[in-house]
């Protein structure tokens, strides 16, 4: 199989995965989502960089939110997907996975995209309603740090070998 062609295979699964994490095994409310969607936007970021992570991540939003509405579709959140996907590119791609590493890989999603971002598509859309999930919104956040720090690094340390090895993989016919 073709590289380029191995590649997109396997970038399709993640975006698979991650529609899967988000829209299967998730708990949300009007202001707050409790996913693992970030363990497959993470891998794709480590495995293929910021562009592809962040497109993917996007791609996982536009068609998660095609193949399984919740409520009306909003562009600002695919912009929060791809900065994700970006920003766990820019901190983790073609670099040593250490437990700091992840760590500020996550504080900066959470930061960028789960706190600011996040929060000024829900004023955008809800006005001075959206203060009302504001504390619980920063209780999530600051719950989740670790949560993704550890699942991150863990995920990764035991089937990162394993799937770049399968990534990789050269098959001779």
């Amino acid at each position: 199989m073709h590289d380029k062609t191995r590649n997109i295979l396997f970038v399709g699964l993640f975006v698979a995965l991650e529609i899967i994490l988000t829209r299967f095994t998730s708990v949300e409310t009007l202001t707050v989502r409790i996913s693992f969607e970030f363990i497959a936007v993470a891998l794709s970021a480590i495995l293929f960089g910021p562009v592809t992570a962040g497109t993917a991540a996007a791609a996982a939003d536009i068609l998660g939110m095609i193949i399984f509405p919740k409520g009306p579709y909003f562009p600002g959140f695919t912009l929060s997907a791809f900065v994700s996907g970006i920003l766990y590119g820019l901190i983790l791609y073609k670099k040593r996975i250490t437990l700091v590493r992840t760590f500020f890989s996550a504080l900066a999603v959470i930061v960028i995209t789960g706190l600011i971002m996040n929060t000024v598509w829900l004023f955008y859309l809800y006005g001075n309603a959206a203060y009302a999930g504001l504390a619980s919104r920063l209780v999530k956040c600051t719950v989740f740090l670790p949560i993704q720090t550890v699942m991150i690094y863990f995920t990764w340390k035991y089937s990162g070998a394993l799937i770049s090895r399968t990534i990789n993989q050269r098959q001779s016919f």
